[in-house]
């Protein structure tokens, strides 16, 4: 498949006109939020608009039953910046992330729409939201992947660039036909198991004036 082609899939999953893993309600959430939202120079002047959008998923989450108070908080596996990480299952984890790397909690939606096109296997399913100490999380399942190597990071860069992802730096990624960065492909985030690549913490961005055009 063309990047073209590839872009055009991907402007409709993040538009909620395809489908993708996991993706219902993930979109569905993401068009909830994108009805109320203001023209983006608004938004970029606008430093209170990530709280409002915080503030609407509170309303949603209520309305749509989207609490979720069920974790086992024993089941303590990690913690980043960004997210806690527990385990649900044999299968499965949760992870709890405040969305602090993204300037809104679209941008964190489209970020798992495009984990989940990109990396099935890994795919996040959004369950609900949970908020402590006036935080507000949103709760995603994924599978729980058990490494047995050591994870070979030429193997990620040859892995990439066969994508038409080029490494800008470190462990950070930028394919410029498709206009998605996917950074912080360390060791720890891309796990190995049996010989093959699980891609279990991605860090999405789109530049719009490349991704949209």
């Amino acid at each position: 498949m063309s990047q073209n082609n590839v872009k055009y899939e991907i402007q409709h999953v993040l538009s909620g006109k395809s489908q993708v893993s996991h993706g219902t309600v993930i979109q569905a959430i993401a068009s909830y939020l994108k009805a109320g939202t203001p023209t983006s120079s608004v938004v970029e002047a606008d430093k209170q608009y990530k709280q409002q959008e915080t503030e609407e998923l509170v309303a949603y989450a209520v309305q749509n039953k989207l609490w979720v108070e069920t974790i086992n908080f024993s089941n303590f596996i990690s913690a980043g910046a960004e997210q806690r990480v527990y385990i649900k299952d044999e299968k499965s984890v949760y992870k709890l992330n405040d969305s602090i790397y993204y300037a809104s909690w679209i941008d964190y939606l489209h970020n798992l729409l495009l984990n989940n096109f990109f990396f099935p296997d890994t795919a996040y399913q959004l369950v609900g939201f949970h908020q402590q100490e006036n935080t507000l999380y949103a709760v995603v399942t994924q599978p729980f992947v058990r490494a047995n190597q050591p994870t070979n990071l030429a193997l990620v860069k040859a892995f990439m660039e066969n994508n038409g992802f080029e490494n800008t730096r470190n462990h950070d990624y930028y394919n410029p036909e498709l206009g998605i960065i996917l950074e912080d492909l360390h060791d720890e985030n891309v796990l190995t198991q049996n010989g093959v690549l699980f891609f279990i913490d991605t860090v999405f961005y789109i530049k719009p004036e490349v991704f949209w055009n």
